[in-house]
């Protein structure tokens, strides 16, 4: 092999790919790649010098996946089963249809979609490739600094990441997209443009066209040196992260965590312990505005009071000195049936009899527990359940005022979907309990409550 020339930059070529390749996955002397092929130059550019490699511990083929949002879209798979023909790669191609949620992007959703696409034609052992490229790269950090991101946004792309059980690699990140071009140009090989990436109303894509071109004719490094940024930004994300997996193990309560073992911490620690804690249990971190609410106030709150913070399908509650972390039930799929569903008639419940009362909503079940927030003893022997009717007040802080359930909830961020699937428990007419995220002061346990228990609501699926 030729030697490089000290300080210069190596080419892109089919043989740089390979060596990349194998410091990328030193673990992998076999290598099974699928390549994420949208017939784009990038994506061509990876799979024509992957399909040059003619080695017998290499396995190269592509998923090409067609959104339908474009009249050109049978065009572009047409063009992609072309190129890899003349590749001598297998192609597979995948059809999808891309829903689009209330204030969601339909790039956004797009691309959710198409991810979800390759991690089901992911074969056992296979790694998945795409081309992003060190452009990519460089818009991704500056969108994410526009954003308002943390370390983890302006970390941005790392070159090797978990994926569906899996492994994602972008073996790119150090290369131009006219670098690629460049080389597709020298061999004859032709790709396609989307006419979509001429739409400036997109801010990756007005960044591109009207933001990039000036800071490279003033600074020429920058992709270099934003991404170096970016690496830099992933090993202090590392290093938060361990301290935020420490932390959290020290507050841990089998899977709740110790709101007296986070009040001992800084708030910025506070804060990344419980980022940790949310992420690494498989959900969305809270926006800003909600993490700090739940290392202020939700921590600050007095033991007997049960205060939620809800965001995205999710809900942390604090349970005397325990802060529970649930999923909140899945609005998008039942948000119509929750529309259509009549409304069900009041249910009488003698719950000394039943601990658990079946609805047609959910299941709510009475729970003895010696920590529990419910005094078992306040309790009549018959209650009544029912649905909102609109005008329900209850006292959840002991001594304070009496609440109307409509701001709770309100406050509470609780989906509004959400909020008519929850049933009241009723005592006559006094509003005692509001599934298991508000009780009345009038049954809530004290210290001298000889017998304790805790309601616990199971939407039904």
């Amino acid at each position: 092999m030729a030697r490089v020339p000290r300080g210069a930059r190596p080419k892109f070529t089919a043989a740089w790919l390979a060596g990349h390749l194998a410091q990328l996955l030193p673990e992998r002397p076999r290598l099974h790649l699928c390549v994420a092929f949208s017939g784009g130059a990038d994506s061509t550019a990876l799979l024509a010098a992957l399909a040059q490699l003619k080695r017998p511990a290499l396995t190269v083929r592509a998923v090409h996946v067609d959104h339908h949002l474009q009249a050109a879209s049978a065009r572009w798979s047409a063009h992609c089963r072309r190129v890899a023909r003349e590749l001598g790669v297998a192609l597979q191609v995948r059809n999808v249809q891309v829903p689009r949620g209330r204030g969601e992007s339909l790039e956004a959703a797009a691309r959710q979609v198409r991810y979800a696409a390759l991690a089901a034609a992911l074969a056992e052992g296979e790694v998945l490739l795409t081309a992003h490229h060190a452009d990519d790269q460089l818009e991704t950090v500056l969108l994410q600094l526009l954003r308002g991101a943390g370390i983890a946004g302006i970390a941005a792309m790392p070159a090797v990441a978990p994926f569906a059980g899996a492994v994602l690699v972008r073996p790119l990140l150090e290369r131009s997209g006219e670098e690629l071009r460049a080389w597709l140009r020298s061999h004859g090989i032709a790709w396609i443009e989307d006419e979509s990436n001429a739409d400036e109303r997109l801010d990756r894509n007005y960044l591109r066209a009207q933001v990039l071109p000036r800071l490279r004719a003033r600074w020429a490094g920058a992709a270099a040196s934003v991404a170096r940024t970016a690496r830099h930004a992933a090993e202090a994300q590392r290093l938060l992260e361990a301290l935020g997996a420490a932390d959290a193990g020290r507050a841990a309560v089998g899977p709740a965590l110790s709101a007296q073992v986070l009040r001992t911490l800084p708030a910025e620690r506070r804060r990344n312990a419980l980022r940790h804690w949310i992420v690494a249990a498989g959900f969305l971190a809270p926006p800003s505005r909600g993490l700090q609410e739940i290392s202020g106030a939700l921590l600050a709150a007095r033991p007997d009071t049960q205060p939620l913070v809800a965001w995205q399908g999710v809900r942390i509650r604090r349970e005397q000195d325990l802060l529970v972390l649930r999923a909140a039930p899945a609005q998008a799929a039942r948000a119509g049936a929750a529309r259509t569903q009549p409304a069900e008639p009041p249910r009488s419940w003698r719950w000394q009899r039943q601990r658990t009362l079946a609805l047609a909503r959910g299941s709510l079940t009475l729970k003895s527990d010696a920590r529990g927030p419910l005094d078992l003893d306040a309790l009549a022997p018959q209650l009544t359940l029912r649905e909102r009717r609109g005008g329900e007040r209850l006292r959840p802080v002991r001594g304070g005022p009496r609440r109307a359930l409509k701001g709770l909830l309100q406050e509470a961020r609780i989906p509004v979907e959400e909020r008519a699937r929850l049933p009241l428990l009723f005592a006559g007419e006094r509003l005692l309990a509001v599934a298991d995220l508000w009780l009345d002061e009038s049954v809530q346990a004290a210290p001298a409550s000889r017998r304790r228990g805790r309601l616990i609501w199971r939407a039904a699926h």
